[in-house]
């Protein structure tokens, strides 16, 4: 028995727990393959991936160094048609009730309206997309609830 898939709009309220990013409105697009997270001051530095979430100029913004050890690099298509490198991290996306362990990727979206991209490969199997809905899913995620997935 296939599951119920959640119906979502072109644009929703998501939470990313893990990095204590709550309330980021992301741009749902079918025709990224991957999901995007806008960063700034992306480094390796012995064998540890430093970031800082955002840039200045978001509400969301603070200077905390995010630090993965456990990461990857591939080379995606950005929505110009150039090949990047880009740093992959796994970490939770929460799109209202649903915790998703999903593998992103680590852009300057700063030029962008919206500084998250959920791309197909997270929405698969999992959500519909009505692009006449703005902000469907009816949960407010908030830094006090647990880490369940």
């Amino acid at each position: 028995m296939q599951k119920e898939k959640l119906i979502i709009g072109r644009r929703e309220e998501i939470a990313f727990p893990e990095l204590a990013l709550y309330g980021i409105i992301a741009k749902i697009d079918t025709g990224a393959y991957t999901t995007a997270l806008h960063c700034h001051d992306i480094k390796e530095k012995n064998g540890v991936l430093h970031f800082k979430l955002l840039d200045p100029s978001h509400p969301e913004y603070n200077e905390q160094d995010q630090k993965f050890t456990e990461y990857s690099q591939k080379e995606i298509k950005n929505s110009f048609g150039e090949i990047e490198k880009r740093y992959i991290i796994k970490t939770i996306i929460q799109m209202g009730e649903k915790r998703i362990k999903a593998l992103v990727s680590l852009s300057d979206r700063g030029s962008m309206r919206y500084p998250v991209l959920i791309g197909r490969k997270l929405l698969k199997n999992r959500f519909l997309v009505d692009v006449a809905l703005l902000n469907n899913l009816a949960f407010n995620p908030s830094p006090r609830d647990n880490l369940k997935s």
